[in-house]
This record gives C-alpha cells, sequence and structure tokens, in this order.
C-alpha cells in the first residue's frame, strides 16, 4: 500500500521561472507585484482568497485556502525566466496592453528589474515567431544544460530555496511521441543527437 505523501512546509524564497515573458507571464508577474507593493488585491485567485469547506456544511468551517494549505507567500515570490525577445516585464507587459499603463507605470522599478534570460528556440516549432534572444549551441543536449545552468544561477543569484517552471511560451507545432520519448535514457540520447521529435 502506498504512504501519504508528506507535503514540506515552505520556507524561504521560491522562485518562479516562465518559459515565455509575453501578455500571460507579464499579466501574472505585474497582478503579483502589485500585490506585494500594496495596491491591488488578488481577485479571482482560488489560492488567496478561496475557501475549503472542512466537515459538514453545518460545522462552519471554511478556512481560507491558503491558511489550510502550506503555500509559499506572495511576498517570497522571486519572478524570471526566458524569452525571444530582449524586453523586460515592463516594456513587455505594456506592450501586450493586458493591464492599463498608469498600473504598470505605479510598478515601472519592479517590473524593469526582471529581465529575460536568452531563450532556447527553434522556429521548425513556432512558424509565426521570430526572435533574436536565443541560445545558440551545438545540440539540443548543450542547451538543456544551458537552461539548468540558468536555473542553477537564477537560484543562487537571488537566494532562493527553491524554483518552480511555469511554461508561458507560445504554442508549438503537434508532435506524436516516438521512440526518443518511451525512457529517460532514450530522451537524453535524443537530446545529444538532436532529435526532430523533441521541442526546445
Amino acid at each position: 500500500m502506498n504512504q501519504p505523501s508528506k507535503i514540506q512546509e515552505p520556507s524561504g524564497k521560491l522562485g518562479v521561472l516562465t518559459p515565455g515573458m509575453g501578455a500571460v507571464s507579464t499579466t501574472f508577474m505585474a497582478g503579483i507585484e502589485a500585490i506585494k507593493a500594496g495596491i491591488g488585491e488578488p481577485i479571482g485567485s482560488l489560492t488567496q482568497m478561496g475557501h475549503i469547506r472542512l466537515g459538514k456544511r453545518t460545522d462552519n468551517t471554511s478556512p481560507l485556502i491558503r491558511d489550510f494549505v502550506p503555500l509559499a507567500g506572495l511576498e517570497d515570490l522571486v519572478f524570471g525566466g526566458w524569452d525571444v525577445f530582449e524586453d523586460d516585464v515592463y516594456a513587455a507587459a505594456s506592450h501586450a496592453g493586458v493591464l492599463a499603463q498608469k498600473d504598470l507605470d505605479v510598478l515601472k522599478d519592479r517590473l524593469t528589474a526582471i529581465k529575460p534570460m536568452k531563450a532556447i528556440f527553434d522556429r521548425n516549432y513556432v512558424r509565426r515567431l521570430e526572435g533574436s534572444h536565443v541560445k545558440q549551441a551545438s545540440s539540443k543536449w548543450d542547451l538543456a544544460q544551458m537552461a539548468r545552468e540558468d536555473i542553477q544561477r537564477f537560484k543562487s543569484d537571488n537566494g532562493l530555496d527553491r524554483v518552480v517552471v511555469i511554461w508561458c511560451g507560445s504554442t508549438e507545432i503537434f508532435l506524436e511521441p516516438t521512440a526518443v520519448h518511451a525512457s529517460v535514457e532514450a530522451f537524453e540520447t535524443g537530446l545529444k543527437d538532436s532529435d526532430e521529435g523533441i521541442a526546445p
């Protein structure tokens, strides 16, 4: 029988890296930074404003999810990511036009400090996008190692305890699973051989 997993209590700062720093990710980052700055509320956030019912409805026991589930606090989040364009989060969010410019302007110092690392990009997988802020390497394996180094450096430079990565990049072409996806060993070999079945 499987033993229940123990969820470790969050401690220290949590890095949040997004491959892709366009409209979705910059809106997310700007919203969190607004909350951290005390000028916004987490409207629509299940974890921050939602409640969970414990026991019967008549027990009237419904704590906030953030008080019941061990989650990192918003003040502990540190943002970064990769993008094919060099725009910092302020510039990218301004260009995206999702948030009002006056709201972004209040956060300009916070948002201009978040700059993208060079992306791993191949136009064969995202045909409607071109970018110049991209990594160059002789194989997909080397590119993967560069991404690992980025994560380790980001963690070290920001004094983070842990890091999560949330995909926010453009939709890539659909690829059917092949033998290269059948095992870790096959995948690593595929990276070294720059197998076309592995998208960047």
